[in-house]
């Protein structure tokens, strides 16, 4: 069989593999919706949509792959946390609105944590060993870094105490200035890099990527909206499942609901890293991190001001381990390489965390 022939079996192969687990992902949320409205057991639907996570990771990690083949490791990286870090925006304007507060700082704080630290070290384990953008991992670090700086003086205005309301005129500016330079690095950064996949593309040669374009936004936007509306009925159980379980709401928030909330990215970084796509699959966790620092925060609480604000009241733990979710990788990736070593100080970092969280809970 020829090279050409192989390849067209394969992506037929991996085609079917996509609708089939999306046909799963669609009925679990089915079922999922099916019991939240009939008044079922609320753990069993957390269950249920935490599982029903797992196959639309597959197809957003697929769908971001064969689009980023269009754009290249930078935007599609963007691409798929944007996309991945919707239903988690979602998540957190319903929570706030149900004045669960504590839930949307641990939610989002661990998110940044577990992308940083269990992300990016199980996209190095799986994926080849080499060079990594500096660029990127200044630029997602250093947005990061400006965030926790911020924070802190949030919390320092706070007093260290989770208030119940929110002082709007030293919060709100802060966040504006961090969404404002958000958008701003996020589009220089898309401009050049589609300058430089543009060079590339000419450099190779017309070749032709596995899927169309319109057939990647197809795949990539159903998943998402899918996503949505499990985490959705995930939210509204979570306070149910820390109690059912004995975890505790604050490691709930902090490990569970951002895993849960991220699943969809997450499992789409170490998807594309095991098949060798480094590049994409670090740009995913360090975008993700960056968007949600920098991004979702920020417009979660100016959108909170106009129904319930939320009170950037940070606690210790929290800016402590978002420190050192900043620091440890500015450590292994310092040199501009990547392997299997140091992705497994990245997963033990986040295993201790995930620890701390649990004992302050």
């Amino acid at each position: 069989m020829s090279n050409d022939a192989s390849t067209l079996v394969v992506a037929a192969s991996r085609s079917r593999t996509v609708n089939i687990l999306l046909g799963v992902a669609l009925l679990l949320v089915l079922v999922d919706i099916v019991t939240a409205e009939a008044g079922g057991w609320a753990s069993a639907q957390f269950v249920v949509g935490a599982l029903a996570l797992i196959p639309l990771a597959f197809v957003i990690g697929e769908a971001t792959e064969r689009l980023s083949e269009h754009t290249g490791p930078v935007v599609g990286g963007l691409l798929n946390a944007t996309m991945g870090n919707a239903p988690e925006l979602m998540v957190s304007l319903f929570a706030v609105a149900g004045g669960l507060f504590t839930v949307v700082r641990a939610s989002l704080v661990g998110s940044v944590v577990s992308n940083l630290l269990l992300v990016l070290g199980t996209s190095m384990v799986f994926a080849p060993r080499g060079r990594v953008s500096r660029s990127s991992v200044i630029g997602a670090l250093g947005q990061v870094g400006l965030a926790v700086v911020l924070f802190t003086g949030m919390a320092v205005h706070y007093g260290w105490r989770q208030s119940g309301q929110q002082s709007s005129w030293f919060d709100l500016p802060l966040c504006a200035i961090l969404l404002v330079l958000y958008v701003a690095l996020t589009a220089r950064s898309v401009r050049a890099a589609m300058v430089e996949q543009r060079k590339n593309r000419e450099a190779a040669g017309a070749v032709q990527p596995e899927w169309s374009l319109r057939k990647g936004l197809a795949y990539l936007v159903l998943a998402t909206a899918a996503t949505v509306v499990v985490t959705h009925v995930v939210t509204d159980t979570i306070e149910a499942f820390a109690s059912a379980s004995g975890l505790g709401l604050f490691f709930t928030s902090a490990v569970v609901v951002a895993l849960v909330g991220n699943a969809a990215e997450h499992g789409g970084a170490v998807v594309v890293a095991a098949r060798g796509n480094r590049d994409l699959a670090l740009e995913i966790s360090l975008s993700s991190s960056a968007q949600v620092a920098v991004f979702v925060l920020p417009v979660v609480a100016l959108l909170s001001a106009t129904f319930a604000p939320l009170p950037m009241a940070f606690e210790p733990v929290e800016i402590i381990s978002l420190a050192i979710a900043v620091a440890l990788p500015a450590l292994v990736l310092g040199r501009g390489s990547s392997s299997r070593v140091r992705g497994g100080v990245l997963l033990v970092g986040y295993l201790v965390l995930a620890s701390v969280y649990f004992i302050a809970g």
